[in-house]
């Protein structure tokens, strides 16, 4: 049952066996990635006194980077050969490339936001109208929490292509100004 031919590749023929290799070394990957991860931006690097932006930001690039090698050493193992997908993989990248351009640009952003640091966790920020602490940078995202504690999705790109006022950039003291009326 497990050498049932599904789809042939190139010079090889994509089993069911091969499948679940695949599906199971795949998963391991993503897991083992993650801790990776954690395991560089909370141990390792914070013996280095950096910041913890630039902590996470190193330690995703590393678990990116950990993602694609990976991947292609899973699927040199299970017996694919790659070469016979490079014009599927050629085409299939132009569409991702027109129909994921934003999404690139958002975690291009990101990246920007991480390495650059207009922006870091703790800081209080204006985009647009938006207005609050930055609990968190991601790829491709920021989240920040208003003083009403509502949580607000902002898409990095808005921090590049916006005016953005940075409260607490040099200081973390800050003042608000409150109109009264009498």
């Amino acid at each position: 049952f497990l050498d049932i031919p599904l789809i042939p590749l190139g010079g090889s023929t994509l089993t069911v066996w091969m499948l679940v290799q695949i599906v199971v070394l795949v998963g391991l990957l993503v897991y083992l990635s993650g801790k990776l991860r954690s395991l560089v931006a909370e141990r390792l690097l914070a013996r280095t006194g950096m910041e913890p932006g630039v902590r996470q930001a190193i330690s995703t690039i590393i678990r990116y980077l950990v993602l694609a090698v990976g991947l292609v050493v899973i699927l040199q193992t299970a017996g694919i050969d790659l070469t016979a997908l490079n014009v599927l993989a050629g085409a299939v990248g132009i569409g991702l490339g027109f129909g994921l351009q934003n999404i690139v640009n958002n975690f291009i952003s990101g990246l920007i936001i991480l390495f650059e640091r207009p922006i870091k966790v703790g800081d209080r920020i204006v985009v647009g109208n938006v207005e609050g602490d930055v609990a968190r940078i991601g790829g491709r995202s920021t989240t920040v929490v208003t003083n009403d504690n509502i949580t607000i999705i902002v898409p990095n790109a808005k921090f590049i292509t916006e005016n953005v006022v940075n409260w607490s950039h040099n200081e973390r003291k800050v003042r608000f100004r409150i109109p009264v009326s009498v």
